[in-house]
């Protein structure tokens, strides 16, 4: 049962991810027509300890779930999704006009999950004005007006990584509060800015370790 009201303690990063995962496998389950779940099924299905799951789920805030009969499927989707304040659409402004940024543009799972690009930029002058997936090209210049007449609050750079810092900067100064960053290295952000860093390089390292050691 959700109580109005009842307090919310800070999730963790790591907590937040292992919510999407909870979130995606209850998405499956409803649409399988499973009305009910045990922490021990969605647990198992995650490979995440049952008690983990509790754990996670109780720290939500809300009054979720009954002994001996498990989570109310919906009711769970419906609270999850609203901690993470993913019941709503999130707007982002995109920096870089690459192949990657096409790629991202033309992946629906943002779409379907709440997230919509509402706005393009780029340093090129020879991309400036072009249309991408139906999102005009805008100068770097124009981001502050662009971004907050678009009430852009999210940002995704694709730039090489000599200009990461730069466009991060452009960014906050135009009220951004998220960035997703795709270029190589790390950018500094003040306090009140989050950012995802999302190095390819760094995973595919990580997996050639894994298999590596399990040789």
């Amino acid at each position: 049962m959700i109580i109005p009201g009842d307090p919310q303690p800070r999730l963790s990063r790591a907590a937040a991810g292992r919510l999407s995962l909870y979130l995606r496998r209850l998405e499956l389950l409803e649409r399988n027509g499973t009305v009910q779940v045990s922490s021990l099924a969605l647990g198992d299905a995650l490979c995440i300890p049952d008690t983990q799951v509790r754990k996670d789920l109780a720290a939500m805030g809300n009054r979720l779930g009954h002994p001996g009969v498990g989570y109310d499927v919906p009711e769970l989707i419906t609270a999850i999704r609203s901690r993470m304040g993913i019941d709503r659409e999130w707007r982002a402004a995109l920096v870089g006009v690459g192949n990657l940024a096409r790629a991202l543009l033309r992946y629906d799972g943002f779409s379907s999950r709440g997230f919509r690009v509402v706005c393009l930029f780029d340093s090129d002058p020879a991309k400036v004005g072009k249309t991408v997936e139906g999102l005009s090209i805008h100068s770097l210049a124009q981001t502050k007006p662009v971004i907050r007449s678009m009430n852009a609050e999210l940002g995704i750079i694709a730039v090489p990584g000599s200009s990461a810092q730069m466009v991060a900067d452009v960014l906050i100064d135009a009220g951004v509060k998220g960035i997703l960053n795709f270029a190589p290295g790390l950018i500094r952000v003040p306090l009140g800015v989050n950012v995802v860093n999302v190095d390819l390089t760094i995973q595919l390292e990580q997996l050639a370790f894994m298999v590596h050691v399990g040789d």
